[in-house]
């Protein structure tokens, strides 16, 4: 039964409800599509007025075409999806990462030892914050990592240098539990921007491998296979990790770099990630297929990074076309 049959609503929401209802045009009004335009220009801004990320203001505008799609195939308000016949473009929106912010490899493992030094929680996720910045995994992807995915050369001597991989297939995205059909707080889904069933392959370095095992040695796992848990077994709320994130930049950090933007949440640790490989010389696409971008992406968001190897790539060119002359 609908909610708004089986209860009354609220005096505070059925006031706010007629307060929209009242100021709303008609769907019918959408015709025009001039209509549309001061929508989609809200759509491009953030609550405060600020550009809206690209990204964002593409899925919002993506939304808005469902919803008039909807009214007409499904409730025939309209004759036909007036939208295509708006001639707009969002403004561009400078998504390139701030470097400055971005912890170097010496301030990331110093982080990585501030977060295992912080007490029992921080011990236990001390290898979900190495999966960040060693596996450049996003936080949903690391909540859903089980023992099963990951593959980790044998505990000797003779291995102790040896690469690991994991096999990334599923993400924890944390979410309102009110948006979830089961009440929590997360949703399961596939990997960001791929097909449902696609899976990513990510060769991890031997101090992840020596993380992760020792994590698996010292906690076990979840019943479900998982490697982190909350303190009361659940999925890791962001709420907690960043609290750990946190206190660390505070041992790390000076007062003045703690106010500032640097290393200022726990998603800076896949930005350095990134940032390393691409630094190390590391082929864009093997970069951008660890990562789990599309090429297009990786550009977009580490463009200066890029660009500062081409020098290298020039020399490489430059190499190969002497030596054909002097052939």
């Amino acid at each position: 039964m609908p909610r708004h049959v089986a209860e009354e609503p609220p005096a505070e929401i059925l006031a706010a409800l007629e307060w929209v209802a009242a100021r709303s045009i008609k769907v019918k009004d959408l015709e025009d599509p001039a209509l549309l335009r001061p929508a989609l220009e809200a759509l491009s801004l953030r609550l405060e007025g600020g550009k809206a990320a690209e990204n964002t203001a593409r899925r919002k505008r993506m939304m808005l075409s469902n919803v008039l799609r909807y009214t007409v195939e499904e409730k025939g308000l309209l004759a036909s999806n007036p939208l295509p016949r708006v001639d707009w473009t969002p403004p561009e929106s400078d998504d390139e990462i701030d470097f400055r912010y971005v912890p170097d490899p010496r301030l990331a493992r110093a982080l990585l030892g501030a977060v295992r030094d912080s007490g029992p929680r921080g011990q236990h996720l001390h290898a979900f914050f190495g999966c960040l910045y060693y596996a450049a995994m996003r936080p949903g992807e690391i909540v859903a990592l089980t023992k099963d995915d990951c593959t980790l050369p044998p505990h000797s001597p003779d291995a102790v240098q040896e690469w690991g991989e994991l096999l990334l297939g599923e993400s924890r995205p944390e979410v309102g539990d009110g948006w979830t059909d089961e009440g929590t707080s997360y949703e399961k889904c596939g990997l960001k921007r791929r097909k449902q069933g696609a899976t990513r392959t990510v060769p991890i370095p031997p101090v992840l491998v020596h993380l992760l095992r020792q994590h698996i040695e010292r906690y076990g796992t979840a019943d479900d296979g998982r490697l982190f848990r909350a303190s009361r077994g659940g999925r890791v709320p962001s709420t907690e990790y960043c609290d750990i994130w946190e206190r660390a930049r505070k041992v790390v950090l000076t007062p003045r770099e703690v106010k500032s933007d640097l290393a200022a949440v726990p998603y800076s640790l896949r930005h350095a990630g990134v940032s390393l490989w691409i630094k190390s010389r590391v082929d864009p696409a093997e970069v951008a297929a660890r990562a789990g971008h599309s090429i297009a992406v990786l550009y977009r968001f580490y463009a200066k990074i890029l660009k500062g190897g081409q020098q290298h790539s020039n020399d490489l060119i430059s190499r190969a076309l002497d030596e054909g002359e002097e052939s």
